[in-house]
């Protein structure tokens, strides 16, 4: 995002007026209220040039957000996101202090939390906004070499980036990266994150041992960090939040895809299949036992995970109650379908519009 993006007073007002209306009629709000809320955000935007939100509307507009998300398969739970209000620090000292919290107690030693932290907006009269330089909070890094990408090839551009800022990792498959941290002087920060708040999972199967033998493992949970977060017409360019996995995320995606870890020709191999045609589907059975061995790994530790068949009746039901609330359920297909056995879903055979409503979270550079 760059500055020209945020909002001219008049538009700003009208961004506002838009959101006060919208969420305080829905927390049943009683009109007199929202009317003098108004006025006062009128009143606050031409004194200073933008209007603060209060702990009330910033929670309610973070969950909306997660509401309106059109890319997420669990929208069922965007009423339990717990918020925690950090836009009073004003270094990255603290920032970092918000995170690890954020870290230790939306982990919750398995039994996962949706949470989110959200730290001062972006102004436009700061040089640049704040930011947190990592794509998600837990991540393991990326190491180029000579033979190939020792880690997460996804990794390698930003762990570049960390080493060059003194950071050193162990140079294994999944050495965690730090925290880089900016505010509005842009000047990054890095922070190693405590060994102890990082939950992992060893992978294995209940019933194929070679695969508990390949040494696999993944971070307990998905903290997505560098999508802005926009509610009223301001821009909160570093709220990081999270929820739990679908087990395709992982299985399907991140340990198998070719351009990430690309496990599943070990797969085939510790469970002795004919990888010598497509056309004995090695690929789909490797696939199957690998989801089975994620979902399996994370019930065995006691960390909170959805199959994507749960994962799509949970969706149905969120669709009835936007439904029963006269709301449109907006989707983009695409990212709502499984990646594994997506037409055993009623999301395969449905079709989503698209519009964006807001407040909404976007994706920056």
């Amino acid at each position: 995002m760059n500055m020209s993006e945020i909002a001219t007073e008049g538009l700003l007002y009208k961004q506002a007026e838009q959101y006060i209306r919208e969420s305080y009629h829905e927390r049943s709000v009683p009109q007199s209220q929202m009317l003098a809320r108004l006025s006062d955000i009128r009143d606050e935007i031409n004194e200073i040039g933008t209007y603060n939100h209060t702990i009330e509307e910033l929670t309610y507009g973070a969950k909306l957000a997660w509401r309106n998300s059109n890319r997420c398969i669990g929208r069922l739970f965007w009423e339990s996101l717990t918020v925690i209000d950090a836009r009073h620090v004003t270094n990255t000292d603290e920032m970092a202090q918000v995170l690890f919290r954020h870290i230790r107690e939306a982990t919750n030693e398995g039994r996962i939390k949706p949470m989110i932290s959200i730290f001062p907006p972006a102004s436009s009269r700061a040089v640049k906004p704040p930011r947190i330089w990592n794509h998600q909070l837990v991540r393991y890094a990326g190491y180029e070499t000579e033979s190939g990408v020792i880690g997460d090839p996804a990794s390698v551009a930003f762990t570049t980036t960390c080493l060059s800022l003194g950071w050193r990792g162990a140079g294994s498959a999944f050495d965690v990266l730090p925290l880089v941290l900016s505010l509005e002087d842009g000047e990054p920060s890095l922070y190693p994150i405590p060994e102890e708040l990082v939950k992992e999972v060893p992978i294995a199967h209940p019933h194929i041992e070679g695969i508990g033998e390949l040494g696999l493992k993944w971070y307990a949970v998905p903290f997505v960090a560098d999508m802005r977060l926009e509610i009223g017409g301001i821009h909160y360019t570093a709220a990081p939040f999270n929820g739990w996995y679908m087990g395709t995320e992982i299985g399907a995606r991140n340990l198998a895809d070719d351009d990430r870890y690309n496990m599943l020709p070990d797969i085939a191999a510790a469970m002795g299949l004919d990888t010598t045609s497509a056309f004995t589907l090695w690929k789909d059975r490797a696939l199957v036992e690998l989801n089975i061995a994620v979902l399996h790994s994370f019930r065995e530790h006691g960390v909170t995970i959805v199959d994507h068949h749960t994962a799509a009746g949970q969706f149905k039901r969120f669709q009835k109650n936007e439904n029963d609330n006269d709301r449109d359920v907006t989707g983009r297909w695409s990212w709502l379908i499984p990646p594994l056995s997506p037409a055993t879903t009623h999301l395969f055979h449905s079709s989503f519009d698209d519009e964006i409503k807001l407040p909404n979270y976007f994706y920056q550079n």
